[in-house]
């Protein structure tokens, strides 16, 4: 049995996440989901991002996905539990997957606004490292430069700047990339911060527990899963779903995965019919 991988974000960010569930387990179909037509989460109410979880949810379960991997910090922080309740089938956390892997007593998070208001990485690092010293900083201007392709860009530059500042005074030696966007911004971080410090992209922990996973629930054995000449194959079998304009998706995804991608629009709500 080979299960379906659903994964879902606000926008391209979570390619970072679905690129390496490619790399690592590349017999697993894939399905994700960009929910572009509402992005960012990051600067949304805590209603509005639950009632949006609720909906990308429900969505996922009926195209039959297997396990759900949140690619989506903002929606993690605030909506896990809408998530579990709606999927009807094992989801797959980053936060909780970073503090495991946490070995630091300080820690800085950069995060959406939302993430960090949430104070969910702190809880989740604190419940492993009671003393471990955790700064989030809410960094609202990432996503929409990021998304806009603006790499390069000094205002990019000059805000990474000032949501360092806490960071640094605080001393931190960790530094969690808390959405899924950032690690496209891993270089000029590196840049800022001194050397040696540790920067954490939670996607690498999330996926290194979705194997297991996987294979706890009858997929092919973890062994198989490392041959990477099916890589192309699953590339293929990887369905890429929008709220928003597939044209402009395709060709921002195109440079995230490597690969030219093909992108189809869908509607949540017509889509979704009561259970």
């Amino acid at each position: 049995m080979t299960l379906l991988v659903g994964l879902f974000d606000s926008g391209v960010g979570g390619l970072t996440v679905l690129r390496r569930v490619q790399a690592c387990y590349p017999h697993s179909p894939c399905l994700y989901l960009g929910d572009t037509a509402r992005v960012p989460y990051g600067t949304r109410s805590v209603d509005d991002i639950r009632a949006i979880a609720a909906e990308v949810v429900q969505w996922l379960r009926h195209q039959g996905v297997g396990v759900l991997v949140m690619a989506c910090n903002t929606s993690n922080a605030l909506a896990l539990d809408v998530a579990v309740a709606e999927a009807g089938v094992p989801v797959v956390g980053l936060i909780d997957s970073v503090a495991a892997v946490i070995d630091s007593d300080r820690v800085g998070v950069l995060a959406t606004p939302a993430t960090a208001a949430s104070g969910a990485y702190r809880r989740a690092i604190h419940a492993s490292r009671p003393q471990a010293q955790v700064t989030e900083v809410g960094c609202p201007a990432f996503v929409p430069l990021i998304e806009a392709g603006r790499l390069e860009a000094p205002e990019l530059r000059q805000a990474a700047r000032t949501y360092l500042e806490p960071l640094l005074a605080a001393a931190v030696d960790t530094v969690v990339m808390g959405c899924t966007h950032y690690p496209l911004l891993r270089s000029l971080l590196q840049e800022l911060l001194p050397p040696g410090t540790r920067l954490i992209d939670p996607a690498e922990a999330a996926v290194a527990r979705l194997g297991p996973l996987l294979a706890s629930l009858g997929d092919l054995p973890e062994s198989e899963q490392q041959d990477r000449t099916l890589w192309a194959a699953t590339a293929e079998r990887t369905r890429l779903c929008v709220t928003g304009c597939p044209d402009s998706f395709a060709s921002s995804a195109q440079s995230w995965l490597g690969r030219p991608a093909t992108v189809e629009q869908v509607s949540l709500r017509t889509a979704v019919r009561p259970a």
